[in-house]
């Protein structure tokens, strides 16, 4: 009993033992440590070296984790979206508002350390540099990044801020005040443009001149792309009193690309130039109001940038994403024109679109361009192709339907070769005599041809242009390969820079002029007649219109319907460098005369029976909901995966 007394003590005493250690552990905890117990102590953050590979040339060398966006450390960091778009900024906004947007950004994500404490940068630097680069972000359709929120992130100087673009300022002074002055120069990016990429650097180009310039669209194309326009005007979005407009269209033909880049080009450079004070821009651009259609046919582009230059463009893409060729799908207006030539006063202008072309397949592309003509009084066009290098100028289509090489003169033969002249003559290689080349064959005609003698088609776009409007239209075959390579582009826009100026200053031979009743009330829709022509062309919306002609001694004769008709005799001299400015005024008549009208209720019929209304509303296009497409930049945050930087997308 005595030995069962002692073992039962013993075990009392191990458990009060046991207990008391369990408390004595539990006792010193070290968040509650007290006495004898080892606690851990807090490691405060201290200045650490910059390590950041897009951040070391910033002016001061310590940092501090966590960082302003609580990135715990340096890793954490270089795998963040926010150093990721940092690292692509020179390249997204081509060179533009960098290095000052990456020192910005460092000043966030690595900021200034002094003293174990973070000095934040001051908030006036990042106003004044998102009031001089925001244009940059909206240009490739991207929001201002949200960590260099002005308010959110940065202080005011009573706050003990630093300016993180100090450094910058005085390295530019420095070259501002120990550099050569140099004359400026427009630069430009000789590559090719994906779909995506081409409308950001339109916009880009746009905004950059919004003040002579704006971009818009004229409808979509069958797989639902943007049929984007860049306007360049002294006062874009209107059209003003005699000013005349034109157009280039480029890729009509989706496989024949050099059309599309040239015109990428050329926007850029009279953005550019313009900018710089070239007095021959500025001219331009103050005296005509100019539109620019890249690509027509953007589908077909896809397709044929799918193959590459390997294959030379020749293989596919040619049509839309209908497989229609886009130069085959206008109403067929010429053999109307030929019927009609057994009629005594036939006309050759302003022929209405029968009612029976709408009963075939029209193309969105087609239709969209179609209204566009409809809705500017264009008086000057070309579409650059590929595949030879020759101007081919209307008719298209063969006066005889078996002949498919057949001389097809249109009523304005003469004016049609100046303006091909225009163009050709300013070509190195299209004026070259030489036949051993390419467009040797057509070196005997100084580089032009009627369309029709050199292979005849029905439905063409410089046929409709003329028959159907005022609009005078020639086809550009820019090259014998239609899809050079990325090397030759920079040669091509050499060869093609001086004869697409020259061809849009073409515009302003001639005459123009405005017509008016005895009150000084413009008249819409009266004619301009010139003897020896039958074709005319009619006033727009402010009465005003332009003719172009060659040098000479020409009689033009003004008419209305309920009006008096006044004929005036004009001398243009060769070297005339400007249209000759010839004004009518009418008076009413009581009696009707015999003037011929253009029978609006028939040309004014446009879709009649509205089957492709959805195409002037949307195109293609699902909901947007369903389709929506991320940006052409947001490949370059791809490997981030649920990372990506989803604050980037614009809201609309």
């Amino acid at each position: 009993m005595y030995i069962g007394y002692k073992r039962n003590k013993m075990s009392s005493l191990v458990l009060l033992l046991l207990l008391f250690s369990i408390v004595s552990v539990v006792w010193c905890y070290p968040s509650r440590c007290e006495g004898r117990c080892n606690a851990q102590v807090e490691i405060k953050p201290t200045c650490t070296d910059i390590v950041l590979g897009y951040c070391d040339d910033v002016p001061y060398t310590k940092t501090m984790y966590p960082n302003l966006l609580d990135n715990k450390n340096r890793e954490a960091v270089e795998t963040s979206a926010e150093y990721v778009l940092l690292s692509v900024l020179h390249t997204l906004l081509k060179g533009e508002c960098t290095p000052d947007l990456r020192m910005l950004g460092c000043s966030i994500l690595a900021p200034r350390c002094e003293m174990n404490k973070i000095l934040k940068p001051c908030r006036s630097s990042c106003e004044m540099l998102m009031k001089n680069c925001m244009h940059a972000f909206e240009a490739i359709e991207m929001a201002w990044p949200y960590f260099l929120d002005c308010d959110r992130f940065f202080v005011g100087e009573e706050e003990g801020c630093y300016d993180p673009l100090e450094s910058l300022r005085g390295i530019h002074e420095f070259v501002v005040d120990n550099s050569i002055p140099e004359q400026p120069s427009t630069i430009i990016q000789f590559t090719y443009h994906s779909h995506s990429q081409m409308i950001n650097v339109l916009k880009k180009t746009a905004a950059k001149c919004s003040d002579i310039s704006r971009a818009y669209s004229i409808g979509h194309s069958f797989e639902g792309k943007d049929l984007l326009v860049i306007e360049f005007s002294n006062n874009p979005g209107q059209h003003d009193l005699l000013e005349p407009e034109v157009k280039y269209i480029g890729n009509m033909h989706g496989n024949e690309v050099l059309g599309r880049e040239l015109l990428i080009y050329l926007a850029q450079y009279l953005c550019s130039e313009y900018l710089l004070g070239n007095e021959r821009i500025q001219t331009l651009i103050n005296t005509t109001r100019i539109h620019l259609l890249s690509s027509m046919n953007p589908d077909g582009y896809d397709l044929a940038a799918s193959e590459g230059p390997r294959y030379n463009g020749w293989t596919s893409g040619r049509a839309n994403g209908q497989n229609i060729d886009l130069n085959r799908n206008f109403p067929d207006l010429t053999s109307i024109v030929y019927w009609r030539q057994r009629n005594k006063g036939f006309r050759t202008d302003h022929i209405p679109i029968p009612d029976s072309y709408w009963f075939g397949k029209v193309a969105p592309e087609t239709y969209a361009v179609m209204k566009w003509i409809r809705s500017i009084p264009f008086v000057l066009s070309a579409s650059l192709h590929g595949g030879d290098l020759v101007v081919s100028y209307p008719y298209d289509f063969s006066r005889h339907p078996e002949e498919e090489k057949m001389f097809s003169p249109t009523p304005d033969e003469q004016v049609f070769k100046l303006l091909a002249k225009a163009y050709a003559d300013q070509h190195p290689v299209m004026s070259d005599q030489s036949h051993d080349r390419c467009g040797g064959a057509f070196a005997s005609k100084k580089g032009i041809v009627n369309g029709a003698l050199w292979y005849s088609f029905p439905g063409g776009m410089a046929d409709f242009n003329y028959l159907h409007n005022n609009c005078f239209e020639i086809t550009v075959e820019l090259g014998c390969d239609k899809f050079p390579g990325e090397s030759e582009l920079y040669t091509a826009w050499q060869e093609n820079k001086e004869a697409l100026l020259t061809y849009m200053e073409t515009v302003h031979r001639g005459i123009k002029g405005i017509v008016t009743d005895e009150s000084g009330k413009a008249i819409k829709g009266a004619r301009i007649s010139v003897r020896g022509i039958r074709h005319d062309v009619t006033t727009a919306e402010d009465g005003d219109y332009w003719r172009i002609l060659p040098s000479g001694v020409h009689i033009i004769t003004a008419s209305a319907r309920g009006y008096s008709k006044v004929m005036k005799k004009i001398r243009l001299p060769s070297r005339l460098m400007k249209a000759g400015r010839v004004d009518f005024t009418l008076k009413r008549v009581v009696e009707p005369n015999r003037f011929v009208s253009i029978p609006q209720d028939n040309y004014d019929r446009f879709d009649p029976y509205n089957q492709f209304d959805e195409y002037g509303r949307s195109g293609r296009r699902e909901p947007e909901a369903e389709t929506q497409e991320k940006p052409w930049w947001w490949s370059y945050f791809a490997l981030l995966g649920n990372n990506q930087p989803t604050w980037l997308l614009r809201r609309n």
